[in-house]
């Protein structure tokens, strides 16, 4: 399972240009950022952050003072993935030079690549107890 989206958060300061202009804004907030550690206590992987443990890597530049332009991103895009995908993770990263596009999303893409694994076989294959079968003991 991959829980995908704009989490709004931005997990640690190596996912923040250096400022202080967000200092007060929720996506930098103690209880944010505890919040989203919180998920990936449960063993979600942070399969950007897996992959590039100590680069800067940005998903989000707003539109205002430049921000594009002086590479001041943020992070805010996550892909979180379950431990059976994350054992498949073979990259993870982000199509920056697409938010460089003329009327491009103030977001750019975010995107894994998995190894290929045994798919698990369909419910409708499973043997499962007709419901008025009584279980044997």
């Amino acid at each position: 399972m991959v829980l995908a989206g704009d989490y709004n958060v931005v997990p640690t300061d190596a996912d923040i240009y250096p400022t202080t202009s967000y200092d007060n804004d929720a996506l930098v907030q103690p209880e944010s950022r505890a919040t989203f550690r919180r998920l990936l206590d449960q063993g979600w992987l942070d399969a950007i952050r897996a992959q590039h443990p100590t680069r800067r890597i940005y998903t989000y530049w707003d539109y205002m003072r430049k921000r594009w332009e002086r590479d001041a991103g943020l992070r805010i895009d996550h892909l979180l993935l379950n431990p059976p995908l994350a054992a498949r993770l073979v990259d993870a990263n982000v199509d920056k030079a697409v938010r460089g596009k003329p009327a491009a999303s103030d977001h750019a893409p975010a995107w894994i690549e998995l190894s290929a694994g045994t798919k698990p076989k369909p419910a409708s294959s499973r043997k499962r107890p007709r419901l008025n079968q009584v279980p044997r003991a």
